[in-house]
């Protein structure tokens, strides 16, 4: 592994929300980035030009995971245009909340394309550069706090997270005879676009949740601290680990139980 400084991230979905935290705290930890989008170019052209206002050098390519195999490539031409890999951050992915026995395939394979496929292609892409090059790497997976417990309606994607938390585990003792440590990061509820709540302060009025025990959402730079940990020399001793960033949402498990006086938790 490389040290703090003259190293490149490549952070997949990294237009807005949670993956342009972390592009800019890899950059702001000296890393030169390789930045997704898949919807909005100018936002992952921002993107960009915060890691470059920080000194570093962006790179920005499309990326659609619903496009297997060839999207992976992506990986690939990052690396060639910014010299190598050694960050891999897996955040692009989708959600879909339709109750089970509406689910139709088309929706279930379009979840499990981009959450799962497309991260096991970018990793293996990524790990492959990694290996070839001899200096190690760090891979982070960033899944759920649905990676370890289900959700109503959200069967695509608690499956999809799951088999990543999963991968992750086996990819990490696979790859650490090359120096290369994963992990996985797995968020609760963060104030993203994908939750609705751009650029909203998670501590304000109108944010309270009472059944989470930090009683609040939380901020996409909270979930990027970790993932920057992780991508550090600091955590060359820490893999195959799911790193839970959710309020201690996960906590709350058996107090969700028989005190429940309507079924409204059973419809998504």
């Amino acid at each position: 592994m490389t040290g703090s400084t003259g190293r490149v991230a490549i952070i997949t979905g990294s237009e807005s929300g949670i993956g342009r935290a972390i592009a800019v705290a890899l950059a702001e930890q000296g890393c030169d980035v390789g930045i997704t989008w898949y919807r909005d170019e100018a936002a992952g052209q921002a993107t960009a030009e915060e890691v470059r206002s920080l000194g570093r050098r962006a790179e920005v390519r499309h990326l659609d995971l619903t496009r297997l195999p060839q999207a992976a490539d992506v990986v690939d031409e990052l690396a060639e245009s910014l010299g190598g890999v050694d960050v891999l951050v897996n955040d692009a992915g989708t959600g879909h909340v339709t109750p089970l026995l509406d689910l139709d395939l088309a929706t279930w394979r379009t979840v499990l394309a981009t959450d799962l496929d497309g991260a096991f292609l970018c990793l293996q892409r990524a790990a492959r550069r990694m290996v070839a090059a001899g200096r190690g790497g760090r891979i982070v997976n960033i899944t759920s706090v649905h990676e370890h417990q289900p959700r109503v309606g959200a069967a695509a994607y608690c499956a999809a997270k799951g088999g990543l938390g999963l991968l992750t585990r086996v990819a990490a003792i696979e790859l650490a005879e090359h120096g290369i440590t994963v992990n996985a990061v797995a968020p609760g509820e963060i104030a993203t676009p994908m939750t609705g709540q751009e650029d909203e302060d998670p501590t304000g009025p109108g944010h309270e949740r009472p059944g989470v025990p930090l009683r609040r959402p939380g901020d996409a730079r909270e979930v990027a601290a970790v993932v920057a940990f992780l991508a550090s020399a600091a955590a060359g001793y820490v893999t195959g680990a799911s790193w839970a960033v959710d309020g201690g949402m996960l906590q709350m498990g058996p107090m969700a139980g028989s005190h429940l006086d309507s079924d409204d938790w059973r419809r998504p």
